[in-house]
């Protein structure tokens, strides 16, 4: 693959020009590129996002979903991609031979997913939390990806430096992908209480942060289904961010499909319901044993929806 030269300096110090203080008037009428749709409407050029979640509980299976979706021009949890883009997928702890078969749950791959997985690396992968990590990649990558998914924070960022939560490097990286309209999904873990585990400021500078967790009336023989909470969704709004119930079902020929709705799409019919008799919105809190600031959200769903007037 052919080398490019690393764009982005080493040292922070050894930034010492910035550019001239741009006016607001002139910033409105400025001639800036608009942010393109990858897979509409949760990723675009320029977007930074988080994808956590327990273990064991499918954040590959969904991380993979958005590749794939991307780089076939697809479609995944009914978010859409208009053409096919160039996406690069680094995993950092899963066996080769496993990602190959569930890769092959998904059927005919497209040709713009491509992988770099530690375990067919000799040496395993760079340290992405540090700047030589950073350029290595950079530099073997071939043609840069419109966008790159980093499987996961804890296999590939700080294990050489004994910094497991070094994101000041990490973020000052995805910010010069971004400038260069990059966009990036991160995968990570989630602590013993279901947040995100370290260090909370992550959230600052990301644009949409997904959370995976366990439905509260998930069976065994559920097999992988969870369901996508969005924590945060800059510039998205409305049932965009409302949560998702998915599930991985493979069907006789042994492709896999998901089934998804919304996660609360019982809550919303029987809210319905109730307002059609002429309950209002704390009577509804009551009578189905939720917050008052739910069964508001609920209302306005349902009205959204045109379920009732």
């Amino acid at each position: 693959m052919p080398r490019q030269r690393f764009p982005f300096p080493a040292d922070p110090d050894a930034v010492t020009e910035l550019q001239r203080p741009m006016p607001a008037t002139e910033l409105m009428v400025a001639d800036l590129p608009e942010r393109q749709p990858i897979l509409d409407p949760i990723l675009s050029t320029k977007s930074l996002a988080l994808l956590y979640g327990p273990r064991g509980l499918g954040k590959t299976f969904v991380a993979l979903g958005i590749a794939w979706a991307a780089a076939s021009g697809g479609s995944f949890l009914g978010w859409r991609a208009s053409r096919p883009h160039r996406v690069l997928y680094i995993d950092g702890e899963m066996a080769a031979v496993d990602m190959k078969a569930r890769l092959r749950l998904l059927g005919s791959a497209p040709p713009a997913l491509d992988f770099v997985l530690a375990d067919l690396n000799p040496n395993g992968l760079p340290d992405l939390g540090r700047w030589e990590g950073q350029r290595v990649l950079w530099e073997h990558w071939g043609a840069a990806p419109e966008l790159l998914v980093l499987d996961n924070l804890a296999s590939l960022v700080g294990f050489r430096g004994n910094d497991p939560d070094c994101w000041s490097e990490v973020q000052r990286w995805l910010m010069a992908l971004r400038r260069l309209g990059i966009a990036v999904l991160v995968v990570h873990h989630a602590n013993k209480k279901g947040l995100q585990r370290g260090t909370n400021r992550r959230e600052d500078v990301l644009d949409l942060v997904m959370a995976l967790r366990r439905p509260a009336d998930y069976e065994p023989r559920d097999g992988a289904r969870f369901e996508i909470h969005f924590d945060k969704a800059r510039g998205l709004h409305g049932d965009t961010v409302d949560p998702i119930d998915a599930r991985l079902v493979t069907d006789s020929l042994g492709v896999a499909r998901w089934e998804w709705r919304p996660a609360h799409a019982a809550d919303i019919d029987r809210a319905a319901a109730l307002l059609r008799i002429g309950l209002n919105p704390n009577q509804i809190a009551k009578e189905l044993g939720i917050s008052k600031t739910k069964s508001y959200r609920l209302r306005q769903r349902v009205v959204e929806r045109g379920l009732v007037a």
